[in-house]
């Protein structure tokens, strides 16, 4: 697919080196050129000014501080439906630095903003919750990237993104459950901030066997 990325930081370099190993042609744009030109040398993609970051792309992840999104979803032109029809990946989390209280007011989440910025576009919350290097070194195990969203091809065709860097995509509901995700953010950024192991504050509950024939009497 192509896959265009809006940022430059370190997520977005981890996750661009990750597609691009599994066969993505990748495109990144940010603020800075340089800072574009360097994501790009680092992570096999190619850079391109924000206007034509998402002109043909598949997907489009948004990679940027939650209080540039706004700026950046200008730049693209998502306001006047460059975006429309496009799944787009919002990793993004409005919580206080070291804190994770979500600065957004009650019962609103960062996606939903997205989702008022970019009309028409497919918005899919996932990747809020691992650090960048989560995407870049090799784990026992593959992360479940809790996500969620309304369009089911969009689900799909990020699902497909998270498997391609080692991840399994599990859909919590549709985009109407983004605050939750987003808290469980701010949960793991206090705690790793506080000193504690987040994984220490949640117990091991064995998967679901629904799917599994009942025992008969």
């Amino acid at each position: 697919m192509r896959i265009g990325i809006l940022g430059t930081g370190t997520l977005a370099t981890a996750l661009a080196t990750g597609w691009t190993r599994a066969g993505h042609d990748i495109s990144i744009g940010g603020r800075s050129p340089e800072r574009a030109d360097a994501a790009a040398k680092a992570s096999g993609a190619h850079s391109r000014p924000v206007p034509e970051v998402a002109v043909d792309a598949d997907a489009v992840l948004l990679s940027v501080h939650w209080q540039g999104v706004a700026d950046i979803l200008r730049a693209a032109g998502a306001p006047t439906g460059s975006l429309a029809g496009k799944p787009l990946i919002d990793p993004t989390n409005a919580v206080e630095h070291g804190i994770g209280v979500l600065q957004l007011q009650s019962g609103r989440a960062m996606a939903h903003h997205v989702a008022e910025l970019a009309p028409g576009a497919q918005v899919v919350k996932a990747f809020q919750l691992f650090p960048s290097t989560r995407w870049t070194t090799p784990a026992s195990s593959p992360a479940t990237v809790a996500m969620c969203g309304d369009d089911p091809r969009a689900l799909e065709i990020v699902g497909s993104l998270v498997r391609d860097v080692g991840g399994v995509p599990a859909v919590l509901g549709g985009l109407d459950r983004a605050r939750q995700l987003e808290e469980v953010a701010g949960f793991v950024i206090a705690l790793a901030f506080a000193g504690v192991d987040p994984q220490l504050a949640i117990p091991a509950v064995p998967s679901s066997r629904a799917n599994e024939t009942p025992p008969q009497p």
